[in-house]
This record gives structure tokens, sequence and C-alpha cells, in this order.
């Protein structure tokens, strides 16, 4: 079970030397029953002193005592037949009112969407959402609309989905926009965090393309930037800069406004594997791979100097990819392997040997994909601090994080402001040029996706109806906040559909002037 421990402490070709190595090699090799929280007075294995050096303190963390729990057989997700397409994305997408489970579809790519509360064995028959014509690869919620979703296919699109507001009745075979612009398979699809409706995908013809969803265009091509296939692709925190893992075993640092490399460190890992990377809060990058032996390592990563990692650690022998879950607000990081049956999980800090070894979640059964609630999803009256939904062969499980409290009271400790689910900027803003950090919240009475958030959300509105030509002077006139007032709402839904209609007329009005151009001269030649 944990048999990956006992490699957890070997520093490789690193440069964390013996000192900085302590606290996490002595952590790895420890046994499964010494992994857990030890008992009053006794000191952890992993901080026992070595020879020749002074007694350690233990190293004081809230997350020591981290624990996870599988939630009961009927709270979970039944009889549902998870893809067996052979890419490595998690398959599954969270937030705080849908889950999202890419599913086995005949003739075509499907995933299902369910409403959280429905637990239990879903009917064969139940509605999923179908518009693609190949495998679906991959799915991400918006994170300013819980009702809207991106989803990548084989078949070279991107399309974007609204989910009615209380799940779907019927098949959803329209999707609000088809985002086409890749001439193979698109494996990735990410949103921006801070911009309302921009949109980020990858294909394995090495482009990534970066879209504005409300006007459907195209409006960033970076398709010289990579010379083989990319792996996956993550925001910084304000959206100004993506960093990307390839299969030429190089991980960049790009600003794709200025569609140039930032950083670049080729060899990240030296492992032929799939690799991962991911920003972190504080602007490190953050990396999961395979050394030339195949031992899977983590690695954490400067940008303003890539020469040398921060850390470099390898952790045991397994095929299965990493994928890295972060959450800023507590900095820890959850490896999910692919094929594994354990999350393992670890604290960033600011101190050597920067990435601590906290503990591992294992059970029985192999996980084949994995979705990540948002952290405005969770329970905060039960000190949880993660959900996951693990998925099998035949069923999604949600697995919950927590800190153990002995208070009822709100543990702000825990759960710091988080970003809320209100855009920092418009996508206009965002392609000028301007950068904005996350709008946070508090989690202090909770977070409950209700009617009054989707009020304020004017940018349903545009994702409700299909892109026009002058979308994008639309965009601009929207406001960005509205009032709480039903009056105010419906004048300004009223005024959006009359420069609908307007925007429909002109459009109508100029093909039929190019109609009879082209009419004209067509007489002409006859003649």
């Amino acid at each position: 079970m944990y048999g990956s421990g006992s490699q957890l402490g070997k520093s490789g070709n690193n440069s964390w030397g013996e000192e900085r190595g302590c606290s996490i090699a002595c952590q790895g090799s420890v046994t499964s029953a010494q992994l857990h929280a030890p008992s009053i007075g006794e000191k952890p294995l992993s901080h026992m002193p070595r020879k020749g050096t002074m007694r350690r303190v233990v190293r004081q963390s809230k997350f020591r005592h981290v624990f996870g729990q599988a939630v009961k057989n009927d709270q979970c997700y039944d009889d549902i037949r998870v893809s067996r397409v052979t890419w490595d994305s998690s398959f599954c997408a969270v937030n705080p009112r849908f889950v999202a489970i890419i599913i086995e579809a005949s003739g075509g790519g499907a995933f299902l969407v369910l409403p959280l509360h429905k637990t239990g064995r879903i009917d064969k028959s139940y509605p999923t959402v179908c518009g693609h014509t190949g495998p679906v690869l991959d799915i991400d919620w918006c994170p300013h609309n819980d009702q809207v979703i991106a989803s990548g296919s084989e078949d070279c699109t991107v399309m974007v989905w609204q989910i009615p507001e209380n799940g779907l009745t019927l098949s959803l075979t329209e999707p609000v926009v088809i985002l086409e612009g890749h001439s193979k398979r698109v494996g990735i699809v990410a949103w921006h965090p801070t911009a309302r409706n921009v949109l980020l995908s990858a294909g394995c013809d090495n482009a990534i393309i970066i879209w504005n969803v409300g006007t459907g265009e195209a409006l960033l091509n970076l398709d010289d930037m990579h010379s083989d296939m990319i792996y996956n692709v993550s925001w910084n925190r304000n959206g100004s800069l993506i960093c990307t893992a390839s299969k030429d075993k190089k991980v960049r640092v790009i600003d794709p406004r200025k569609q140039e490399i930032v950083a670049e460190k080729e060899k990240a890992h030296e492992g032929a594997r799939p690799m991962r990377a991911i920003f972190l809060a504080d602007g490190n990058v953050f990396t999961t791979g395979f050394s030339r032996m195949s031992e899977r390592q983590l690695a954490l990563w400067n940008p303003k100097n890539m020469q040398e990692p921060i850390a470099l650690h390898e952790m045991d022998t397994s095929n299965g990819v990493l994928l890295p879950f972060y959450d800023p607000d507590t900095s820890i990081i959850y490896l999910c392997g692919k094929g594994d049956s354990s999350i393992r999980y670890f604290e960033i800090t600011d101190e050597s040997p920067y990435v601590h070894y906290l503990n591992t979640f294992s059970s029985k059964e192999p996980q084949r994909g994995m979705g990540y609630m948002p952290k405005r999803g969770l329970d905060v009256n039960k000190c949880e601090i993660a959900r996951f939904f693990k998925l099998h062969e035949r069923k999604c499980e949600p697995i919950i994080m927590t800190v153990p409290r002995k208070s009822d009271l709100f543990q702000d400790d825990l759960y710091p402001d988080t970003a809320g689910p209100e855009a920092a900027l418009e996508a206009e803003e965002w392609f000028e040029g301007k950068n904005a950090d996350p709008i946070l919240i508090s989690l202090k009475h909770g977070y409950i996706p209700g009617k009054n958030r989707d009020l304020k959300v004017v940018k349903k509105n545009i994702l409700d109806s299909k892109p026009t030509a002058n979308k994008k002077c639309d965009l601009i006139s929207v406001p960005k906040k509205t009032t709480d007032t039903a009056s105010v709402q419906n004048e300004a839904k009223l005024d959006e559909i009359l420069k609908e209609i307007k925007s429909i007329k002109d459009t109508i009005c100029n093909q039929d002037e190019r109609i009879s151009k082209l009419e004209q001269q067509m007489a002409k030649i006859a003649a």
C-alpha cells in the first residue's frame, strides 16, 4: 500500500543536500501504521534525530493530520461507463452545482452532467451532452458561471455548453458555440482564471489557441512554440502567463499576449513518459515526471532561474502519470496517479526542503480519473479542505479530505478568502493587456450557489444566444455590475435583445447588398 514510501527519500541528481532532504527522506521509510498521527508525547518517526545531527524540532503545520475518507456507497454515482480512451486527462470536472464525467459513447463523444445531489445508480437512459462526433478528451467548468462547461474532442473542435439550472432532462446536442481552429484532436481545455469568456485549448497539432467565447473568435494562436505534443497547460493566478509541459521534455513559461517564451527548461524530467507542470500562487512552477530509470519525480522551479530546480525528488517506480491538483489557499498539492489507488499530498513552503510530505490516502481500487472540487464547493462546517471525485471503471466515488478540529466555530486559518465566481476582467480588457487577481470571497457562512448569483452574471445572456459579427461591441456595452432589482435587470435584458435584433438586421442588410452586387456581376459575365 505504501510501497512507494521507501523510495521517497531519494534525492537523485538534485541539489537538495542531506540537510534539505531530511524531512521527506526520513518520512519515506515509515510504514503504513507509522504514517498515522502520533499519540500524545510520541515523536513522529519523520523527525527522529540522525547520527551527528542535533535533535530536529517537529515542523509545525496545521495540515499534518489531514485525513481522507471515502463516502458511503449510497453517496456514490453508480453504473457509469467511464471513458476508456487512452488519454492522460482527469476525465472528470466538478463545481459546486454539478459533476461532469466523460463516458463511453457509440458513434461519437459524450459526457454526463449530474447535479451533485443525484447520487446512487444512474440510469442508462440518463441524458448526456453528446454533440461531438469523436470521443471527448477533456472537459472544464467555467470558473465564472457554474452552468457553462467546455469540452475538447478527437473531432478537432472545442464546444461550449450551457447546462440548465437544475440539470439535464433531455440529451444536449446543440452547443452554444463551436470553436474550430485546430487541425488535430483537442486534448486540453482550460478557462482563464480571472477574465470572463476567455478559453484556452491545446491540440495534437502542437498549437495553443486562446478564444473569446462571447464572440466565437480565436484571438491568439500560439502554433510555433512547441515542436512536439503538449501534455498540459496551466494558467498562473492572474492569468498573465501560462506554463506548458511537452513531449520534447521541455517546460515552458509563455506570455500568450506577447507570444513569447519567458522561461524554458530542457529535460526538466529525463524520462520519456508524460510530464505535468502547474503554476503555484507565488509564481513558482511545480512539475511531475519521470527519471531516466522510470522513477516518478516531482520538482519545484523558479521561472526566473530554471537552471537548477529549487527541489527535485524521486518518489517511486510506477507507470501511472501523476496528476497534480493544487489548492492556492493552503499551498497543498495532491498527487493522483492514473492507475494508482492512492492520493499523496504535500505542503509547499518557503523553508527547506520546500516540498513537505504530509500523508497518503489509500484505497483498494485503482483510479481511472479524478475530479477536484473548487474551494467554494466544500463544507466549511466539517473542516473539509478538499474533495475529490474518484473515477472507477463503473462508478464515481467522492473522497473528502478533512482537518480534525474540536471547535464548531468557523476555522478562518483553514479558509482564507478564496477565488469567487465573479470575473475580475472582461475578455477585451485582458486581450488589451490588463491583468487582475481573482476577486475573493469569504467562506465564513459557506458558499451557496443560488439564483442571486445568476442574476448578477450578465455573461449568461451572452452565452444564451449564438455569437454574431457585432457581438464584441455588445460585450463592451454590457454593464459589469447590475443592481439586484428586477426592473433594472429586465431593462438590461431588453436592451441586450434590442441590440441583438439591430445587429442581426444590420447583418441581413449587409448580406442583401452583397447578394445584389454579386447578381449584377453575374449578369455582366452572362452578357
